[in-house]
């Protein structure tokens, strides 16, 4: 009973975690189809602009209370920043072009955003716990967790709960979902396709920057952290279906409770259970168990 608590609360935890840091990537697909491998570079910036501003604020002996807003606020400003100059200064001039070469430049930006990170931050690790032991902790059939990873849990839900109303509750969601149906058919309506895609990059990075800027207090931020999370992202888009939000959901839970499951039973085989998962899902729904439907054109 113990070891199945553990499993329950830990998976929920590394799901809710998967979820804000790939949701970014499977809405800039749905939407644009574009594969962002850019978008590890942005869950970096994410992660290294809150760690930066959390231990810059505390330095002035202010309480820790405050770092909780400026968790999203590094975000917020990391997501618009880079994805506006990204999305203006490179991709409007690759719309259109095949996908496997929108792959090429979005792994080009990730480089770049690497080195970035380097010349900003230097490569020295970056660490700022305060957050994530502030709040202290919850003792759960006596295992004892940081409330910080509720609120993780709590965060998680509530922008599923935010992006599914926006899409499907609001006019602009639905003007969305019109874009990504067919973008001649909405062009030729009027709609401005260019402002959605703009508009769509921008949330997208900044959900990539959110889930680094949430994960910083519990890590050491350090180069090479980009790189970890597309890998896993990318597996949570794939299980689900690229470009469904719903089914990043579910992806993020499947992984989620797969790395707890190996974790606590056979933790060797932690890495190895995520891409079985992923292997199994694909075998059954080679494109994803909740992938957008394409329409030929004829």
């Amino acid at each position: 009973m113990l070891t199945a608590i553990a499993i329950a609360v830990d998976g929920l935890g590394f799901a809710a975690w998967l979820f804000l840091s790939s949701v970014g990537l499977t809405l800039i697909y749905g939407v644009m189809r574009i594969l962002n491998i850019a978008h590890g570079g942005f869950y970096a910036l994410g992660a290294y602009s809150s760690a930066w501003a959390i231990g810059l604020y505390l330095q002035t002996g202010s309480t820790v209370a405050f770092t909780y807003l400026l968790i999203p606020l590094s975000a917020i400003a990391v997501g618009i920043i880079a994805g506006l100059l990204i999305e203006r200064g490179v991709l409007r001039f690759m719309y259109g072009r095949d996908e496997v070469l929108m792959v090429l430049v979005t792994y080009a930006i990730f480089l770049i955003l690497e080195d970035v990170t380097k010349i900003i931050w230097g490569t020295e690790s970056l660490v700022a716990y305060q957050p994530a032991y502030y709040l202290g902790n919850i003792d759960i059939a006596g295992i004892p967790y940081t409330v910080y990873k509720f609120a993780l849990i709590g965060l998680a839900i509530a922008c599923a709960a935010v992006l599914w109303w926006g899409l499907n509750r609001t006019r602009t969601g639905k003007l969305l979902l019109v874009v990504i149906e067919d973008r001649e058919i909405s062009s030729a309506l009027g709609i401005n396709v260019t402002l959605f895609f703009t508009v769509t990059f921008i949330i997208g990075a900044t959900l990539g920057a959110l889930g680094g800027a949430v994960t910083a207090p519990q890590i050491s931020v350090v180069p090479g952290i980009g790189a970890e999370i597309i890998v896993m992202a990318f597996a949570v888009i794939v299980i689900g279906g690229m470009g469904s939000i719903g089914g990043a959901i579910i992806g993020a839970l499947f992984v989620g409770f797969a790395r707890a499951i190996s974790v606590h039973l056979y933790p060797a085989a932690e890495l190895f259970s995520i891409y079985l998962v992923m292997a199994a899902v694909l075998a059954v729904k080679p494109y994803g168990l909740f992938a957008l439907s394409e329409r030929r054109k004829i």
